[in-house]
């Protein structure tokens, strides 16, 4: 049996004030929680990630964040949506995180945001049926779109950024172009209400997710119906393509986080841990691992090829509805229902 080392650390500092050795795994913390006692192998050992807190970043839930890096000067925005009928942005710089703009418009509450390609254009959808588009260097509204006849769903850019597409109540993937503000194109899944959407990194597909627990991969080219995949009892509340594009990793109330396949429309992995429904997912830039969110207070970050949870934060009071990483890979930023927003260190 390997020699595995438990250490403990202030949290604080996330500095080393015991050592000894044994062989069992063991994460606990103290309730206080000031300390940090961990027992990983050696080849997994690292100090406790630093946590950045806002604790009421917004006046009520927040069910949506979003991050991104401008390409014309390369500063780090963060984006995020209330029920509060707001969406705040936010200047993440020198590890610090800015209050940039309040963006008022939506008349009820905001559930999802995204974030262009370049960095420019923040999208949200709403409660109040409508997308809008937001100029990020201005915090200017750019475009209002009507979604209706009931609230938009999840909002996603695709990859070039020159589309966006939601879900609808009646099964159809609305797109909208971002120039012309108008609905273009139109993708029937013959299903249910579309909870969740992804477009591929490499602009091929598009996956939905439906409250009836099916999801959907079209072919962006000919809007063709590709594969109908089957696995998840319940809605899926989120779902995100591999940035390789060969995998699709979905979460849903049913607790569990499947892992397909995208080329065969095989299932390629279950995954369980959380203890409630899994609320968002999201893969970092290079592949290498997933973070997951969910109703359990919990976020959780996987190793994409053991299949294995790496590593659990527990800071939230209240479910978590977002979590994303940067687009360097190197934080996390979560949000949820007890309004606020944080931002870990990546376990290295």
């Amino acid at each position: 049996m390997s020699t595995q080392y438990s250490i403990l650390f202030k949290q604080e500092h996330g500095e080393s004030t015991h050592t000894h050795t044994h062989t069992h795994l063991v994460i606990c913390s103290d309730l206080e929680a000031k300390n940090l006692v961990s027992c990983l192998s050696r080849q997994h050992i690292w100090a406790q990630p630093k946590n950045l807190c806002v604790s009421t970043a917004h006046e009520d839930a927040i069910w949506t964040a979003a991050w991104g890096r401008s390409e014309k000067d390369g500063s780090e925005t963060i984006v995020t949506g209330s029920l509060d009928d707001l969406v705040k942005v936010w200047k993440w710089s020198d590890e610090k995180l800015e209050l940039q703009w309040t963006l008022e418009g939506h008349q009820l509450g905001v559930v999802s945001v995204d974030i262009s390609q370049n960095g420019a254009i923040a999208a949200s959808s709403s409660l109040d049926a409508h997308i809008r588009l937001w100029d990020l260097e201005t915090g200017k509204q750019i475009k209002s779109m009507d979604a209706g006849p009931v609230d938009a769903w999840t909002v996603a850019f695709s990859p070039d950024s020159k589309y966006i597409a939601t879900g609808s109540h009646l099964g159809k993937v609305n797109i909208f172009g971002v120039e012309s503000g108008k609905k273009e194109h139109s993708l029937d899944t013959r299903g249910k209400f579309i909870l969740s959407i992804a477009y591929s990194p490499d602009g091929k597909y598009l996956a939905s997710g439906a409250i009836d627990g099916i999801i959907n991969i079209f072919d962006i080219a000919t809007g063709k119906l590709l594969h109908t995949l089957e696995g998840h009892a319940m809605p899926i509340r989120s779902l995100t393509f591999s940035p390789d594009s060969q995998l699709l990793v979905t979460a849903s109330d049913d607790g569990y986080i499947k892992i397909y396949d995208v080329q065969h429309a095989n299932l390629a992995g279950t995954l369980s841990g959380h203890g409630s429904w899994v609320l968002n997912v999201a893969f970092s830039p290079d592949d290498t691992h997933f973070v997951s969110s969910s109703s359990d207070k919990s976020v959780k970050v996987w190793d994409t090829s053991s299949r294995s949870c790496v590593n659990t934060f527990f800071d939230h009071q209240d479910q978590v509805w977002s979590v994303k990483y940067n687009p360097t890979g190197s934080k996390i930023v979560s949000a949820g229902d007890d309004r606020a927003i944080h931002i870990y260190d990546c376990p290295m």
